[in-house]
C-alpha cells in the first residue's frame, strides 16, 4: 500500500525526489553532502515503498513551489561561505575564520581538504605515505581523484592506487583521525605572518642602521649566504641612493615629515662627508622651495661640524621617512637598476 504525500516526512520526500532523478539518469553530486546526510539519505531511500503517480506529482509540485518561494540561496556551511569570501576579504581574516572553523568539533576535515587547489593536493599525495594518499583519494569526488592521479608520477600513482585495496578494513574513526591530521597540516598553514620577504625585512632594518653596521653585516651575510646577502642588498635604500630613487617632485612630500633638527644634521654631515652623500644633500636642497633651501643652508652653517654618529643617525631618520612615505603610497620610489633587470 502506498502512502500519500501528506503522510511522508520531509526526509522521505527528499529521498523520493532523489530516487526519481536517479531513475531518470541524472548524475547527482551526492558525495558533496556531509557524511551524516549521505547516510540518512541512504536509509530513507532504502525505506521507500511503492509510490503512486499522484503522490510523486504532489511531492514534485511541493518541491517546485518551495523553490519558487526562495528569494536567495545561502552557502549552507562555514566552509562554503569561506570559499565564497576567498579574494573578497583579507587573507589574514580569511585564515583566522578557517582556523576558527577547523577548531570546532563538528568541522568536517574532508570538506576543508576538498577546498585545496590541485597543486596543493598533489604535494600532499607526494609527501604522505601511499596509504594516507589512498584514504584521501577515497574521500574525494571520483573525477577529482582521477585528475590528481593523472598529475602524479607513474610509480607514485600506481602505489597509491594499489593502496586503495588496503583501505577496506579501516575503521571510520581512523579515517576521521587521518582527515583531521591532514587538515591540520595542510589547511591550517595560514596567511604569511610577514608581508615582506626575509631579504626585504633585513634590508629595511639595515636602512635604519649606521653605515658601519650595515657594511659589516652585509659582508658577514655574504660570507655565509651569498644569495640571501644579494636579496638584502637589493632591498637596501640608503641616503646615497636618494638622487636615483627619490623623484624630484616627491622631495617636498617627504621633507615635511622629517624633524627639522634631523634634516639639518643629515644635510650638513652629508655635504661634509662627500663620497656621494653630498649629491644626495644637493638633490634634496635643489628640489624644494628656494626659501626653505636658503633657510636650511643658514641653519647648516650655524650648526658647525656634526659628529659622525649624529650625522648617520639623522641620515637614517631621513631614509626612514622616505621609506614610510613609499610604504604608505604617498610617493613611489624609482626602481633601482637591479630591480629593472629582474
Amino acid at each position: 500500500m502506498s502512502l500519500s504525500a501528506t503522510e511522508l516526512s520531509r526526509a522521505r520526500k527528499a529521498a523520493l525526489l532523489v530516487q526519481y532523478l536517479l531513475n531518470d539518469g541524472q548524475d547527482l553530486p551526492l558525495a558533496d553532502l556531509p557524511e551524516d546526510s549521505q547516510m540518512r539519505l541512504s536509509r530513507e531511500l532504502g525505506a521507500l515503498g511503492l509510490v503512486d503517480r499522484a503522490t510523486l506529482e504532489s511531492v514534485a509540485r511541493e518541491f517546485s513551489e518551495a523553490l519558487g518561494n526562495l528569494a536567495m540561496t545561502v552557502p549552507g556551511s562555514i566552509e562554503a561561505a569561506l570559499a565564497g569570501l576567498d579574494g573578497r576579504i583579507s587573507p589574514q581574516a580569511l585564515q583566522k575564520l578557517r582556523d576558527e572553523a577547523a577548531s570546532q568539533a563538528d568541522a568536517d576535515p574532508w570538506t576543508q581538504l576538498r577546498t585545496l587547489e590541485a597543486d596543493d593536493l598533489v604535494t600532499l599525495l607526494e609527501s604522505e605515505s601511499p596509504e594516507i594518499g589512498a584514504v584521501l583519494l577515497s574521500k574525494l569526488p571520483t573525477a577529482r581523484a582521477a585528475d590528481l592521479l593523472g598529475r602524479l608520477p607513474g610509480e607514485r600513482a600506481r602505489r597509491i592506487a594499489h593502496a586503495v585495496a588496503r583501505t577496506a578494513e579501516i575503521r571510520p574513526e581512523a579515517v576521521a583521525r587521518v582527515g583531521a591530521a591532514l587538515a591540520g597540516q595542510y589547511c591550517g598553514a595560514g596567511a604569511p605572518a610577514f608581508a615582506q620577504t626575509p631579504g626585504q625585512r633585513v634590508g629595511a632594518i639595515l636602512n635604519a642602521s649606521t653605515a658601519e653596521t650595515r657594511d659589516r653585516l652585509l659582508q658577514e651575510l655574504a660570507d655565509h649566504d651569498p644569495d640571501f646577502a644579494e636579496d638584502v642588498r637589493q632591498s637596501i635604500f640608503t641616503f646615497a641612493d636618494i638622487p636615483e630613487r627619490l623623484a624630484a617632485l616627491d622631495v617636498p612630500k617627504v621633507i615635511r615629515d622629517i624633524p627639522g633638527d634631523d634634516l639639518v644634521k643629515a644635510l650638513s654631515s652629508a655635504q661634509a662627508t662627500g663620497g656621494g652623500l653630498d649629491r644626495a644633500a644637493d638633490h634634496i636642497l635643489s628640489n624644494m622651495s628656494q626659501r626653505m633651501a636658503d633657510s636650511l643652508r643658514e641653519e647648516m652653517s650655524e650648526l658647525g661640524k656634526v659628529r659622525r654618529s649624529q650625522g648617520e643617525a639623522a641620515q637614517a631618520a631621513v631614509v626612514t621617512a622616505i621609506r614610510a612615505a613609499a610604504d604608505a603610497g604617498t610617493i613611489a620610489l624609482v626602481a633601482s637598476e637591479e630591480e629593472e633587470e629582474d
